[in-house]
Order: structure tokens, then C-alpha cells, then sequence
């Protein structure tokens, strides 16, 4: 399996604290089936200032002290940025890393509690710019929970989005549980991934998150988010379905 959304880079963020945790981290990837892992540690997030050359030359050294453990885990550069008004004034300075730095997908973050007034413009940006926006956990984002509709026309505009695997299964709280079902109904969903911190409470649980999908949407489901992070790991084109509009009414939870 391939993990997009990881906090695995020692001494960087809130995720591993030094290497002997990212370490631990990887061992437990691989445990839980994980082969490719994406590092996109926190920029500009109001706390964490991570610049591509930096998340670059650490996911080398933590893919070098994973060979010298025998651990078969390949680390890809990557960052969650945080999304704010100077991007293309950071995207020029040569701040920004997109996924492996191929210059096509980048994770986006938006605040918990709001999606700024310029998200739409931004978006549209950085699409022209020739990247895709994937915007990380948006089931968690107060604004999003109670304006469906806004989360429908950021996918119209082009973003893609990626559900963290825990709100799947239940592990923040039942009503972020029914948004990320209500999201992967209205194929509003693209990738599933981790946004793992740590090996106990923000740990790997992708594998989790995909039984319980294959159990209430069926295997095809599950096989449409792992193709879009394999077409993604490899630079091609992925599968994207036609988003649905939201209604008024909606199914139960997980």
C-alpha cells in the first residue's frame, strides 16, 4: 500500500521527534502493509516552517538509515502546506514541495475551524500553474461539516481531496466519522491516507480504514483509492469521478 499523508520526518514537526521514533514509525508502516510513504511534514502552519531543500535532504537521510536497518520502506518527499496568501510568492522562492517534487500534486491544508475567502482563487492558481491541490482532511474542518455545499464546489473547481484514515474508522469522534461517509457517497473522496503522527494514536490505520470501506461500498471502492495513489506514485493520470451534489438527507454512519 502507499501512504501520501505522514508525519514520519525526525525533529521537524508535531509527528516523530528524532529518528529513532521515525524509525519505529517505518517499522510499523511496513507492519501494517505500507511499502511507499510520503513525508509532508507541516509548513507554514502558523507553528512549523518546513522548505523543500530541508524536507528533501532529511527524507534522504531517513531513506538511508532505513537501508542500514533492513527496513523495505521507500520515503518520498512531500508537505502539508498550510494554505495562505503569498503560496505563489513561496512557490517562486522555490519554498513549496509537491508530492516527490514532480510538480503536479500538492497537499493543501486549510485552517480546522474556516476555509479562507481565497481558497477558491488559489485553487484555480495553482491549476493554471499545471499543479493539483489535494486538500488533507477536509472531514475535519468545521466550515466544510456545515456547508456541504462548499466542499462540492472546491471539487468542481478542480481540487482533489484526502481523507485521513482515522476519521474512517471512527478514531475522531462519530460526526466527523458520518462527514467522511458522506464524502466518499458524494465522490467528493480521492485518496485515503494516515496523517500518521506517531504508532499509538495517530498511528497506521489504512488498512483499517480500506476494510471498512470494501465493507459498506464493496471492493471496488477500496480498489478506486488505492489506483489513484499508485497512478499518483508513477506521475500518471488519475481516475476521477463525477462529484454529486449534495442532498438533504443522508445515510447513517461507518
Amino acid at each position: 500500500m502507499i501512504d501520501i499523508h505522514c508525519h514520519i520526518l525526525p525533529g521537524v514537526d508535531d509527528g516523530s521527534a528524532d529518528m529513532k521514533e521515525s524509525l519505529n514509525m517505518a517499522r510499523k508502516a511496513v507492519e501494517a502493509g505500507i511499502t511507499h510513504l510520503f513525508a509532508t511534514p507541516h509548513h507554514l502552519n502558523e507553528k512549523y516552517v518546513n522548505v523543500k531543500s530541508d524536507i528533501i535532504d532529511r527524507a534522504v537521510r531517513l531513506n538511508e538509515s532505513l537501508q542500514q536497518n533492513n527496513i523495505p520502506l521507500t520515503i518520498h518527499p512531500g508537505q502539508e502546506v498550510r494554505i495562505h496568501r503569498d503560496i505563489f510568492s513561496s512557490l517562486e522562492k522555490e519554498e513549496i514541495l509537491t508530492l516527490d517534487d514532480n510538480v503536479t500534486y500538492l497537499l493543501l491544508e486549510l485552517p480546522s475551524g474556516r476555509v479562507p475567502a481565497y481558497t477558491q482563487e488559489v485553487i484555480y492558481e495553482l491549476l493554471l500553474k499545471g499543479i493539483t491541490p489535494i486538500i488533507v482532511h477536509p472531514e475535519r474542518n468545521k466550515e466544510l461539516i456545515t456547508n456541504h455545499k462548499l466542499l462540492f464546489e472546491l471539487v468542481q473547481e478542480g481540487a482533489l481531496t484526502q481523507i485521513t484514515s482515522g476519521s474512517i474508522i471512527g478514531n475522531f469522534g462519530k460526526s466527523i466519522q458520518s462527514f467522511s461517509k458522506k464524502i466518499i457517497e458524494h465522490n467528493l473522496a480521492h485518496f485515503i491516507a494516515t496523517d500518521a503522527h506517531n504508532i499509538g494514536s495517530r498511528g497506521f490505520t489504512l488498512q483499517q480504514a480500506y476494510e471498512k470501506i470494501t465493507k459498506v461500498y464493496g471492493i471496488e471502492r477500496t480498489f478506486y483509492f488505492k489506483e489513484n495513489t499508485e497512478l499518483l506514485l508513477q506521475g500518471l493520470s488519475l481516475i476521477i469521478e463525477k462529484p454529486v451534489p449534495f442532498k438533504k438527507k443522508f445515510m447513517g454512519i461507518f
